[in-house]
């Protein structure tokens, strides 16, 4: 593995860093004040201004409408538009819905693709994932109650899902619901379907307020209902009993965008806490970058940051040169590593900051608010923790129960 990072992929990143600076960095402060929808005109004149400089939906294939980034130079990349709250969805590689694009771009008929990947791909929809229930452990996606049953040339699902982030505004949903449930394992029960939201029986609960804050738009997370809610057996994606397949097809790759934005969180954090450090004078001619404890936190988040870095990259590149399955313990380990180097760094920060730390007046108590659930979306970090521990035991020759 070779860590230099090609010259292609800096002059990537300057055009990129440019584009930020000039028209998604400056839209911050109205952000935190008025919310997603107040910065929204200024938001699509910077995609458009994305997409005149050649840089839209990077981690797409070519033939999908993307750059056809390797998921290793993509990785830089996400750091870098992690640090601001806007900057993956000025490129279009923002979450879900570029995780919708890669299961329809993989698992999708051609006619699905027409509907509802091109329109995606240009960025004229937006689009949510509709997996976990309010009533059951979304660390076991076997477990699950919404069913989708046939009757005739269509399916009749009925469930209650949460968390179905960015439903507000939406297009459509792909649901995870059990179609197969006689099948001898759990993990070929559940398909993946594709549901207009305008379909009849689908209904929007609300937007869940998360620790205060009720986002909007595409920075929400919704509670929504199947109620006999009738769509075409022709909108299945990839088969019967396919829906786990997919869905873990998804989320190894999907964890390598989320840790490398939380790093891109974790730098702008670091760069904020120094910055006071330097700035905020306890004593006069006395910053508070003098004191030793200050110090020590700088150290140690510049630290971990560094290792969380290498840490993913090394992942991303085992995925580009072996495949996802290779990389599944990379992966685990870079979930829960690098959302605690998250926490540590932001709780520091905060820390340094003071009284300033906790107003809207930086992002830090965004971040703080938001990124808490870091360690549990993608799977809790005990999950991901218990799996390494029993892969690691394993080695010794002892069978582990699950």
């Amino acid at each position: 593995m070779d860590f230099a990072r090609p010259a292609h992929v800096d002059a990537l990143l300057e055009r990129a860093r440019a584009l930020l600076d000039a028209h998604v960095v400056p839209l911050e402060g109205r952000l935190m004040e008025e919310g997603f929808a107040a910065v929204l005109p200024e938001l699509e004149h910077a995609r458009a201004q994305v997409r005149a400089a050649g840089l839209w939906a990077p981690a797409l294939p070519v033939e999908a409408g993307g750059m056809g980034l390797p998921l290793g130079e993509f990785a830089h990349l996400s750091e870098l538009l992690g640090t601001t709250p806007l900057g993956h969805y000025a490129f279009n590689v923002q979450a879900p819905d570029i995780g919708n694009m890669e299961i329809l771009h993989h698992f999708g008929s051609r006619e699905q693709k027409e509907r509802w990947l091109l329109p995606l791909v240009a960025g004229d929809i937006r689009s949510c994932f509709s997996m976990t229930e309010p009533q059951l452990a979304g660390s076991n996606p076997v477990m699950m109650d919404t069913t989708a049953v046939k009757d005739g040339d269509d399916y009749v699902i009925n469930g209650r899902k949460w968390f179905t982030s960015s439903a507000d505004g939406a297009a459509f949903a792909i649901c995870m619901a059990v179609t197969n449930p006689e099948a001898a394992s759990p993990h070929l029960r559940a398909s993946q379907i594709i549901v207009p939201l305008d379909t009849p029986g689908f209904r929007f609960v609300r937007n869940i307020s998360v620790m205060g804050d009720v986002g909007e738009g595409w920075m929400s997370h919704a509670e929504v209902a199947y109620e006999d809610c009738r769509v075409p057996r022709a909108n299945l994606l990839g088969g019967e009993g396919a829906g786990f397949a997919i869905a873990q097809a998804r989320l190894g790759p999907g964890r390598i965008h989320h840790t490398m934005r939380w790093i891109g969180i974790a730098e702008r954090a670091l760069d904020l806490m120094c910055r006071r450090a330097l700035e905020r004078e306890i004593a006069p001619g006395r910053p508070l970058a003098t004191r030793q404890t200050v110090q020590n936190w700088i150290a140690e988040s510049r630290t971990a940051i560094h290792a969380a870095r290498l840490m993913v990259l090394h992942a991303a590149w085992k995925i580009d040169a072996v495949g996802p399955k290779a990389a599944r313990d990379e992966v685990s380990m870079i979930k829960f590593y690098v959302a605690g180097v998250l926490q540590t760094v932001l709780d520091q920060a905060i820390q340094v900051h003071g009284a300033l730390g906790v107003t809207d007046d930086t992002l830090l108590s965004f971040w703080f608010r938001h990124e808490r659930a870091a360690r549990i979306y993608d799977g809790p970090d005990e999950v991901h923790k218990a799996v390494i521990a029993r892969r690691t035991l394993e080695r010794y020759g002892v069978r582990m129960p699950r």
